[in-house]
């Protein structure tokens, strides 16, 4: 269930409307060079018909194509997609999702592979954006304890190979806005970075992909997987990536390719924040039976480039208080970085009360602060994203291994709110599960899929689980009746008295969408107009995100009921859809045929 939407909408449309994110409309690339005996070629169109010829050392050649079942055209109405032949492939591990926590896992595994002789145990990992980096926000402060263990000399001279976007964060700040003010308040412990880096994770992440294929993972950008498979006893068989060429209307075009099946013995998922594949997983296997509901956040994010007497290289800041009211959590960051650019931006807690807020204009308001405006003002907006949090913490981990796979990164939810910083501990979680399925793998002779007891022990006695402990009850102290204003001063407390040893872990208040009021029993919030130069509405914002679907096809924000949802909810809530939404996705329009006046649709690209 989304965190502020009703119930009548389903929670991947809820969630996905707040993942917008940068994609692109290229053609397919691939480094396929970089692999020997490794052969794979794209077609030039946007339906990503794909051909591929695999030529395996020291074995007989082997030749599938996933795009020749090409299907004349039945009468109409009679063919079903669903029925048709899907090609399919094994290999040992599969890999849902190219991120910082799938990347790791891959590399990782091809490591222990390729050290022990075993070049022909195969690894192989799916991305539906179209090149590995272009789903992942600009803008990032990284822990580098895991980098430096996964690849040493990622930053060293000698290395060719090197990544050379990483700017040393140099300067703390941390500061407590009101609406023209900007006081200096301690930095917990948590948030010093002495030590990170300032990276792009967009270029980070892409740099990661490359050096995956060249140690000789198959990285295949641009296939979205969209089905869990499962062998006769209930484990996870692998996984199919979705069909192509299926018009808006659901019926086959001339185009229609059937999705192709990766079986393997042992499927990572690493999805990010609210997985589609990962929702069903969960549910599959109860695998949140001891642990309490996953919380969210929302985080809007642009990069600027601005004036270089403005640019303080290095330099982290962060922000609570205003714009949002003391019954919301959240905060602001900007990071200064690379050659004058800063990324900025802000986190909404999911769980705000009032119906009226919409977190997209609290984020331009933001921007109009005198502490983010003294460092915008005169510069270019060049990109904008959004995407959900997973805020719940340690309380929030679900069980990360099942029969044939395991959770990792985001999508478990591993992120450390107080510290705002994710990517350290999706990589480390990531590796750990590599470790845990490659010995599970090679020390058990068995073909069917395995599964990685040793993944939740290394869990539990790695540096994730003693520092997400540590700070398990900060983010549900900001939920007590005092607010911000309990939550800074227990969150104190915690950092630099308790440090995590209190008998005491406290909880969440439950779903984040309970906590949200009726629109009469809450203030309404009037948004001023964006200016053009610093604040921007809404559809200028999303052409920044360089989003870009194909026009026939279907919809992937879906409504069991739209009458019944708009019924039910406009009365209430007086269009909190319209609001939560950081793309304008869903929206009420007038509609005098409707009994309330109202009609609930959404907004896809046309």
């Amino acid at each position: 269930m989304h965190p502020r939407s009703p119930s009548i909408i389903s929670s991947s449309s809820r969630i996905a409307a707040h993942n917008l994110v940068k994609s692109t409309s290229s053609p397919l690339r691939c480094a396929a060079g970089a692999i020997p005996g490794y052969v794979r070629t794209f077609s030039a169109s946007r339906s990503r018909r794909l051909q591929r010829r695999i030529v395996r050392p020291a074995a007989a050649e082997r030749t599938f194509i996933t795009s020749a079942t090409r299907h004349a055209r039945p009468a109409e109405g009679s063919f079903k997609p669903q029925e048709a032949d899907r090609e399919s492939d094994q290999v040992d591990v599969c890999i849902v999702g190219g991120g910082p926590a799938g990347l790791s896992a891959a590399i990782r595994l091809k490591q222990l592979a390729n050290d022990a002789g075993n070049e022909d145990f195969r690894v192989l990992l799916l991305e539906k954006a179209g090149e590995i980096g272009a789903h992942i926000l600009s803008g990032n402060v990284i822990e580098p304890s895991a980098m430096q263990e996964l690849i040493p000399d990622w930053l060293s001279e000698d290395n060719p190979s090197r990544f050379e976007g990483a700017t040393p964060a140099t300067k703390d700040k941390m500061r407590f806005l009101t609406k023209n003010s900007s006081i200096p308040i301690p930095a917990p412990p948590q948030m010093n970075n002495h030590g990170n880096y300032i990276l792009s994770l967009n270029e980070f992440c892409k740099w990661l992909g490359e050096r995956a294929e060249e140690i000789g993972v198959e990285v295949f950008p641009g296939f979205a997987a969209s089905e869990v498979l499962y062998e006769s006893d209930g484990s996870v068989k692998g996984v199919a990536t979705n069909d192509l060429g299926i018009s808006r209307a659901g019926t086959p075009k001339d185009s229609f390719e059937r999705g192709m099946e990766f079986h393997a013995r042992a499927t990572l998922f690493a999805e990010g924040c609210h997985g589609s594949l990962t929702k069903q997983i969960v549910k599959k296997f109860d695998l949140r039976r001891d642990s309490e509901p996953q919380t969210y956040g929302l985080g809007l994010k642009e990069v600027w480039e601005v004036p270089s007497e403005k640019h303080r290289k290095g330099e982290v800041v962060h922000s609570m208080g205003y714009p949002l009211p003391s019954s919301t959590y959240g905060g602001g960051w900007i990071y200064h970085f690379g050659e004058n650019l800063v990324s900025m931006g802000l986190v909404v807690g999911l769980d705000y009360q009032n119906p009226w807020l919409a977190p997209y204009g609290e984020f331009q308001k933001l921007k109009h602060h005198p502490e983010y405006k003294a460092v915008i003002e005169g510069g270019k907006c060049i990109s904008y994203g959004a995407r959900t949090l997973n805020e719940g913490g340690f309380q929030s981990i679900p069980k990360c291994s099942f029969p044939g796979g395991a959770l990792i990164g985001d999508t478990a939810g591993f992120l450390n709110v107080p510290k705002i910083k994710g990517t350290h501990t999706a990589m480390r979680s990531g590796m750990l599960a590599a470790e845990a399925a490659y010995k599970a793998i090679t020390e058990n002779s068995d073909p069917s899929p395995v599964f990685l007891y040793d993944y939740e022990d290394s869990l539990r006695s790695s540096s994730i689980w003693k520092e997400l402990k540590q700070v398990r009850n900060m983010r549900p102290s900001f939920s007590s009746p005092l607010g911000i204003y309990g939550g800074i001063l227990y969150s104190g407390l915690e950092a630099y008295i308790f440090r995590g040893m209190t008998p005491w872990t406290l909880k969440h208040k439950g779903h984040d969408h309970e906590t949200t009021k009726f629109a009469d029993q809450s203030p309404k919030i009037e948004y001023p107009k964006p200016d053009g130069k610093i604040s921007f509405d809404i559809l200028t914002s999303v052409s920044r995100t360089g989003t870009n679907h194909e026009e026939d096809q279907p919809i992937h924000l879906q409504v069991k009921d739209w009458q019944k949802h708009a019924a039910k909810e406009w009365p209430r809530f007086k269009g909190l859809e319209n609001r939560f939404c950081p793309a304008g996705v869903y929206e009420y329009v007038d509609d005098d045929s409707r009994e309330i006046g109202k009609r609930f649709q959404i907004n896809a690209q046309k």
